[in-house]
């Protein structure tokens, strides 16, 4: 990459984070509802086609921050140690953002990041969005499982259980912290859970998903 084509991307990347902010505090101030896409350009100083060039719906302007999480169940998959399981390698990795308060978690009591999942889980039209975020997570773990050898409908049906429980999950926590409890005081319950759902997983999907061999560790 030239130095030319580096600040272009540079140049698109500030303007796509800066679209997306202006977004968020509109939406925060007044209601994802009440903003049309005219009032966010208006704000960025940007016209509506080159805004529509960045995301391809209001939705999309608060919904970006998924898009960085689309790929990390395959990637902890494919990352995992020799010996591991995906079930156990997904449960390691998910207790370990939990210790970390790791907002994807839900097991964050930030005001900015309560404020940002009240406004996905309470707007009708950003949850219903998000399903195409969830979808292509569970197409990048399936293809995962499948490069090692899981049949096509196994791989599947493992992603969509491992990518739901990890949300329904994060939505239980945020629940916890909408109901007035503090991270720290939740974090006893939400690891307790994860240890549930991931063990109801792993009695069944370990049972027929490959344990990645030492020699494919070695290659990744």
């Amino acid at each position: 990459m030239d130095n030319t084509t580096g600040l272009r991307e540079n140049k698109k990347l500030r303007t796509r984070r800066r679209l997306a902010a202006t977004a968020l505090e509109l939406f925060l101030e007044r209601g994802f509802d009440a903003v049309s896409v005219a009032d966010i350009a208006a704000a960025a100083e940007v016209s509506k086609p080159t805004l529509f060039r960045y995301f391809p719906s209001k939705e999309d302007l608060v919904l970006d921050s998924f898009a960085d999480h689309q790929d990390e169940a395959a990637r902890i998959v494919r990352e995992r140690p020799a010996g591991q399981g995906p079930v156990g390698a997904v449960r390691e990795h998910f207790l370990a953002a939990l210790d970390r308060r790791d907002p994807i978690t839900g097991l964050c009591d930030h005001p900015a990041v309560l404020a940002f999942e009240r406004l996905v889980f309470s707007t009708a039209s950003l949850d219903s969005r998000l399903a195409l975020y969830t979808a292509r997570e569970v197409e990048l773990l399936a293809a995962a499982l499948e490069a090692e050898s899981a049949p096509p409908l196994t791989a599947r049906l493992a992603a969509l259980h491992l990518v739901t429980a990890r949300q329904e999950l994060g939505r239980e926590n945020w629940r916890r912290i909408e109901a007035g409890h503090s991270a720290d005081e939740a974090h006893p319950a939400a690891v307790a859970d994860a240890e549930a759902a991931f063990g109801m997983l792993a009695g069944g999907l370990d049972q027929v998903l490959p344990i990645r061999p030492a020699q494919a560790q070695a290659q990744a």
